[in-house]
């Protein structure tokens, strides 16, 4: 077996790896996965909260100190929970109003691999990009997944500040975007996940160009598909959302769903995901008079999202802007016909209007309230786009691509090492 096709050694990190929401643990479960159908071996080193893994994956725990929890967010350790100069690092960070957990993870990764390098060929950083990998590449050479610039989510955030002190509480809170930038421009290859996002990282953190690669995120077809004797409910909407984070649009759907039923539309809302008790997302929804119209799912098993899906008459993805979207994929995949904003890669993703997607302007409540109404309105539209989008879906993203396009960037890190001690 040669070099070029012989199984590698693979070390993937995760700084926090939630399994049913959020990018991160769906992306390192389905890709760690296909890696091991390719047959190479995958060790994967996460922080809280922790992936879900096929069984063939070996899970090392890195913890944090679980500041940031569901139960108690924002909670400060006690001294005696400091116990290692991540920890350390950790709690200063903290301190001072920024997000913590890239860098401390950073150098618990480091201080895992150091003197494991003999264990592994590469690694795979799912976009920690803190110091410590810079120190981690010098022991094994690594590559980065960057799905998008979190510039992006400072830069709306800001925006959407009601006044002076949020704004300065939101730079604080975003100051690791500065580190993360700079261990960018110096990784050999950054994984990226569409064009759009290859356009914002250059613009935005300054990576060159010639250093990243478009390899696109993956779905499941078999497991996302249409499910037979389903009956959809009539005027009812699908989405997956961080409830307040400002990228992720929900107030414009919320907004939307209010205007719908004041036409006359039953619509009803599930959302896959949780509101923050007492967060601005539950209080849009009292003050439209929604509480008794919306569903919060949370915590169920990707089966049970598949026949959400199966059930649902529209999906919708609400979004300002996206570096990829899973759910959009999801949901095409799924043969459930898909209302999407155009921000971000979505328009790239999704595909054309009134062929694969029902598409409309981010951040215009009307505009998605036309598009849903005009999926609630035509039911043989709804047909052809749910059948449209799978095709789609089908022909452009499986994770075994994936799988595979990824493996030939570890081989391209791995040349370019190769080629640097031989002229060292």
């Amino acid at each position: 077996m040669s070099i070029e096709d012989k199984p590698l050694r693979l070390a993937y990190l995760s700084y926090r790896s939630k399994p049913t929401v959020g990018g991160q643990g769906i992306y390192t479960r389905h890709l760690t996965k296909a890696l091991v159908d390719l047959g190479h071996s995958v060790e994967v080193l996460s922080g809280q909260p922790y992936p879900v893994l096929d069984e063939r994956i070996k899970l090392t725990k890195l913890p944090s100190l679980d500041i940031f929890n569901d139960q108690f967010p924002g909670r400060m350790p006690a001294y005696w929970e400091i116990k290692t100069l991540p920890d350390l690092a950790e709690v200063l960070q903290f301190s001072t109003g920024t997000f913590s957990e890239p860098l401390a993870f950073s150098l618990r990764a480091h201080a895992e691999l150091k003197d494991r390098a003999h264990e592994f060929d590469l690694v795979h950083d799912n976009q920690c990009l803190g110091y410590g990998i810079l120190a981690v590449h010098k022991v094994i050479p690594t590559l980065v997944t960057l799905h998008h610039p979190i510039t992006v989510d400072r830069r709306l955030e800001m925006e959407a500040a009601p006044n002076w002190r949020k704004r300065i509480s939101v730079g604080r809170w975003y100051n690791f975007v500065k580190m993360q930038g700079r261990v960018a421009q110096r990784m050999p290859r950054i994984v990226v996940v569409s064009e759009n996002s290859i356009d914002d990282i250059h613009n935005d953190m300054k990576v060159e160009r010639d250093r990243m690669r478009l390899v696109h995120v993956g779905v499941d077809p078999d497991l996302f598909r249409p499910l037979p004797g389903k009956v959809r409910k009539p005027r009812s909407l699908l989405t997956t959302a961080s409830a307040d984070a400002e990228m992720k649009g929900l107030k414009f759907l919320l907004q939307a769903m209010a205007q719908l039923r004041s036409e006359g539309y039953d619509a009803t809302l599930t959302l896959i995901g949780r509101a923050k008790k007492g967060g601005p997302s539950e209080k849009l929804i009292k003050e439209l008079n929604l509480e008794d119209h919306i569903t919060f799912v949370s915590g169920v098993p990707d089966e049970r999202i598949v026949e959400l899906y199966s059930e649902t008459e529209v999906a919708v993805v609400p979004s300002l802007y996206e570096g990829f979207s899973l759910p959009a994929v999801e949901a095409m995949a799924s043969e459930t016909p898909l209302v999407s904003t155009t921000g971000g890669a979505l328009l790239e993703v999704t595909g054309t209007d009134g062929e694969t997607v029902l598409q409309c302007e981010p951040g215009n409540a009307e505009d998605l309230a036309r598009a849903i109404r005009r999926a609630f309105d035509d039911p043989e539209l709804r047909d052809r786009i749910g059948a449209a989008g799978r095709n789609r879906v089908s022909e452009l993203y499986t994770w075994r691509q994936t799988a595979i396009n990824t493996v030939a960037q570890y081989r391209e890190v791995l040349a370019i090492r190769a080629e640097e001690n031989s002229n060292a």
